[in-house]
């Protein structure tokens, strides 16, 4: 018997992979370094299924069909490397190695690159979702050769999450690196989304003094409206968890240090590499940064003095602003995101469709929300849409909500209460909305001490003024 792909690395993604692939009719053969655990999944959830063990590369590349596919599930980095060292000298010409963790996309740009000179088919691919979206049905995002997509499409649309209207949420992104690179900004808008939900969620709880169990009613309430989102839903669930030891709201229980494992960071240092403006984006990068500094954060808290942490106004008020404020400011995020990945389509020749790229993020993702379907009409009807402020419902969207967002931020600001991510929101909207901004003194004071010039908005040239 021929096996249809290849699975290595067999920990939680890659096994769960290899059983949703199994299950959708696709044979599988799986090999991990560790024996151990190839036996373990073998004897445990694979067992019984059209899952085989292989024990060498070479042993791997003789029971698959040709041309062989090989999905490789290992920690991003050297890990990839040395795995495609390992498996090269047993491949054959026109073989196609697929890479589903959460690599760098300029290592896939490499690796594509290279791979290709020696004849072999690389395709970088973006899986969100999770555990259970990868033995559900994860949003796929696959980046690399076309005839290498050809070749693996049945299988990836075969396991992908499927949208309300049915369609697989999968589709080829475009040459290279271009896959992991819509993958990293999908994690960025991730970011961003999770910290505007603390945020809000800050304000209603310290600020308004409403308890978790109370905040996560609303989250449930607004998750049955324009804010339906996995991570809205997600967030009631957390809110309204309790600590079996305690009897407290396990969110309250949890230390307030958020981790990160780098790709919102990748997110943030690609926008200033190629100058695209992402504020909310790096604003939450930040305030996890601002979070793991914990014992300074504890003694300047002892010393520093703010405003009273008293909130006087109407409690109801706030909450049905801060419903408005989370979504506009939801709106405005994906804009700096979708309009990171125009900037970086023209940068890098990748050729993306923004509302093919919406679609895959219906489903199966951590940023699927009701929202995504929205965007994708957006660029349907203007698919050279420069930014999704200038579509017509999405600029109302946020017209209608921005007294809500500004009431919202003042609250915060008047309490003492921090939100990077709001307040970064704001400010990127109205900045964008501004046809003269101050630009014009930093370039002044530019020309003064480094003699860099200016353009002047009366006639054309550039110019240099001997200010003193």
């Amino acid at each position: 018997m021929e096996y249809k792909i290849g699975v290595v690395g067999l920990g939680v993604m890659g096994h769960n992979l290899a059983l949703n692939m199994e299950r959708n009719g696709f044979p599988v053969a799986g090999f991990n370094r560790d024996p151990k655990r190839t036996r373990a999944f073998l004897e445990g959830p694979a067992k019984g299924k059209s899952i085989i063990g292989t024990y060498s590369p070479d042993e791997l590349i003789s029971v698959l069909e040709k041309p062989r596919r090989i999905l490789l599930m290992v920690p991003a980095g050297e890990a990839v490397d040395d795995t495609i060292t390992h498996l090269k000298p047993h491949l054959d010409s026109g073989d196609i190695l697929i890479d589903g963790g959460n690599s760098y996309f300029l290592d896939t740009e490499r690796r594509n690159l290279a791979l290709q000179k020696e004849n072999f088919q690389f395709i970088g691919a973006g899986v969100s979702g999770g555990e259970q979206g990868a033995l559900w049905g994860p949003a796929i995002m696959p980046g690399g050769q076309m005839e290498a997509w050809d070749a693996i499409a049945p299988i990836f649309r075969a396991i992908a999450a499927k949208a309300e209207d049915g369609e697989p949420c999968v589709a080829y992104i475009g040459p290279r690196g271009s896959g992991h690179y819509v993958k990293m900004i999908h994690n960025g808008i991730e970011y961003s989304d999770m910290q505007l939900i603390a945020e809000i969620y800050d304000i209603l709880h310290r600020g308004a003094g409403l308890s978790a169990a109370e905040i996560a009613d609303l989250f449930t309430e607004w998750n049955a409206g324009v804010l339906k989102s996995y991570l809205v839903e997600i967030t009631a669930t957390v809110l309204r968890f309790t600590d079996p030891e305690t009897g407290n709201p396990l969110v309250d229980m949890i230390l307030d240090e958020a981790q990160q494992k780098g790709t919102g960071k990748w997110t943030s240092q690609n926008a200033l590499d190629i100058g695209a403006p992402i504020p909310s984006i790096i604003a939450a990068v930040e305030s996890r940064i601002l979070s793991s500094i914990k014992t300074q954060r504890v003694s300047a808290s002892k010393i520093i003095n703010g405003p009273e942490l008293k909130f006087t106004g109407n409690r109801s008020d706030l909450i049905r602003a801060a419903g408005e404020a989370l979504f506009a400011s939801k709106i405005i995020s994906y804009a700096q995101g979708m309009g990171m990945l125009q900037i970086a389509s023209r940068e890098y020749d990748y050729h993306l469709n923004f509302g093919e790229i919406a679609k895959i993020w219906r489903a199966g993702c951590i940023i699927r929300a009701s929202l995504l379907g929205d965007i994708t009409s957006a660029y349907i009807r203007d698919p050279e849409l420069s930014n999704l402020l200038l579509d017509e419902s999405f600029r109302t969207a946020v017209e209608t909500r921005q007294a809500s967002l500004r009431q919202t931020l003042q609250t915060a600001i008047s309490l003492g209460i921090p939100t990077l991510a709001l307040s970064s929101a704001l400010a990127y909207f109205d900045a964008f909305r501004t046809e003269r901004l101050p630009a014009n003194l930093t370039q002044a004071q530019r020309d003064y001490f480094g003699a860099h010039t200016y353009h002047r908005t009366d006639r054309e040239g550039i110019f240099h003024t001997q200010w003193s």
